[in-house]
């Protein structure tokens, strides 16, 4: 990191810290922040972006997934069974990853983003839009018909003061998204989450907290199965990745805090406008 300024170390560590905030609250890792950061600002080679930012969301899976079992508000049953399929895909990818042209990346990566973006958004809106019932109330509504299940349980969520209790379904379409989330980590660097957190919310009907919990004990699984391929095709700078992992610990244990004491609905929301921009930024790198 000689070649590198006090400031652009700083920078990054800063960068990390807000990364690991929106990435432990969100479920995602942050990869899709890291990627375009180092892409877009560092003028990084895609290929050696998408190898560090893995290696973030192994530090991000590490630093919140315990704290998040420990509390009950991860489904360790579900996430096991997903990270079958999720490791398997992650591996793919990552041997697919020096196969495709650098632009082909940016624009897999930037119209990946869009479809998520709109979900996302849409499930925010949705949720606001119910926000006259008791919060409890809401999340009940959606499962009381269902029979309960192996996978079905509940969670303590502080900011309503209620636990929640939820029945998991539609497990093997979930599982078969989970492969295509893995191919987008090992192929991108995403992590995963990114795709995991809606499927497990909309398609599975668990409920954003849990989900978010859950996609962060299995991207790093995930991260780990393809950051082992780069690392031996020598594409971890391993200075690069240390200072921006410092960030991201830092950011994760502050975000623990956060998801426990706000609702997600209006983060999902901002989350989804800030992805749409960085897609459109990347799609104009890719054809520039």
């Amino acid at each position: 990191m000689s070649e590198w300024h006090g400031l652009t170390i700083l920078m990054l560590m800063v960068s990390g810290f807000f990364i690991g905030v929106l990435g432990s609250v969100l479920g995602i890792g942050g990869g899709v922040f890291i990627v375009p950061l180092l892409v877009l600002v560092l003028k990084l080679p895609i290929q050696q972006a998408i190898a560090v930012s893995l290696v973030a969301i192994i530090a991000t899976s590490s630093a919140v997934a315990a704290v998040n079992v420990e509390r009950g508000l991860t489904n360790m049953r579900l996430g096991i069974v997903l990270e079958m399929t999720t490791a398997v895909g992650a591996i793919g990818g990552a041997l697919l990853l020096n196969a495709l042209p650098a632009h082909w990346l940016q624009t897999l990566f930037a119209v990946m983003l869009g479809p998520v973006a709109v979900l996302m958004f849409w499930k925010g809106w949705r949720t606001l839009r119910r926000a006259a019932l008791p919060a409890a109330a809401a999340d009940r509504t959606t499962i009381g018909h269902l029979a309960p299940g192996r996978f079905d349980t509940e969670f303590h969520d502080p900011a309503v003061g209620a636990k929640i209790p939820y029945a998991v379904r539609n497990l093997v379409p979930a599982a078969g998204a989970s492969l295509v989330a893995g191919a987008m980590s090992g192929l991108l660097g995403l992590g995963g989450g990114i795709i995991q957190v809606p499927v497990m919310n909309l398609v599975c009907g668990v409920p954003i907290k849990a989900a978010t919990a859950t996609s962060n004990f299995l991207i790093g699984v995930s991260a780990a199965a393809s950051a082992l391929i780069f690392l031996r095709q020598g594409l971890i700078l391993p200075d690069l990745a240390a200072t921006v992992v410092v960030g991201v610990l830092l950011g994760s244990f502050v975000g623990i805090r956060v998801l426990y004491k706000i609702r997600a609905e209006k983060l999902q929301m901002a989350f989804a406008v800030l992805m749409v921009l960085v897609a459109a930024k990347m799609l104009s790198k890719a054809f520039q």
